[in-house]
């Protein structure tokens, strides 16, 4: 995503903090609002960083860009009974916040940046400059966003996709559900390096769109 220095890893701690804590207590909050108390019973239902990041998936964010907030408990049947569509909204909570995060970091961006200067991302060699910071913030949320809306167990867009599926497309994806894990590592990790870069073939286009659209080309 970006070279490994330290204002990069200033960057990434700071905005994986932000982002993980408010992707979990969307789902969280939406859980809540739909009648399934466990999240606030396991103390997820809060804005405290500590419940939510999970110390490995955060240190692999900041090494390798990529990484993994500790996953919201919820109940699908307490959810079910209030709406049939409850369990997809839960699962869009979290991606719909990390737009909002990219929204909010491009309108402060974009007041602040000076294009006659052009995009000056350091400082100097331990702390970003501010629309340096903004500029990664964006991707990185960005990032969250569109990665977490792959339809792969356990990502949030495999529940979205499972809700607007027919039956027999439901079927299926439950059929492969228990290998989810194992084909997202595949994807990720296996696949880049024999040369198969299926993960950055989607998301490259869908991210640059997405810049092009927040930063204004």
């Amino acid at each position: 995503m970006f070279n490994l220095n330290i204002a990069s890893i200033f960057t990434r701690i700071i905005t994986l903090v932000i982002a993980f804590t408010i992707h979990e207590f969307a789902h969280a909050w939406t859980a809540n609002r739909f009648g399934d108390q466990t999240p606030k019973m396991n103390g997820r239902l809060t804005l405290n960083p500590v419940s939510h990041i999970d110390p490995i998936g955060a240190l692999m964010l900041i090494i390798a860009g990529f990484g993994w907030a500790k996953p919201v408990p919820v109940n699908p049947y307490a959810l079910r009974r209030h709406s049939r569509s409850a369990m997809m909204w839960v699962s869009l909570a979290g991606p719909l916040s990390n737009l909002l995060l990219a929204l909010a970091g491009s309108l402060v961006f974009l007041l602040v940046w000076n294009p006659a200067q052009g995009l000056v991302l350091s400082a100097g060699s331990i702390f970003p400059t501010i629309e340096g910071f903004l500029y990664y913030f964006i991707i990185i949320n960005l990032s969250l966003m569109v990665f977490n809306m792959l339809p792969i167990f356990p990502l949030d867009g495999e529940k979205v996709l499972d809700f607007l599926l027919p039956p027999n497309g439901q079927d299926f994806l439950a059929s492969i559900r228990p290998y989810g894990s194992i084909i997202l590592l595949v994807v990720v990790f296996v696949l880049p390096m024999i040369g198969i870069d299926i993960l950055g073939a989607i998301l490259g286009p869908v991210l640059r769109g997405w810049t092009s659209l927040l930063l204004g080309g």
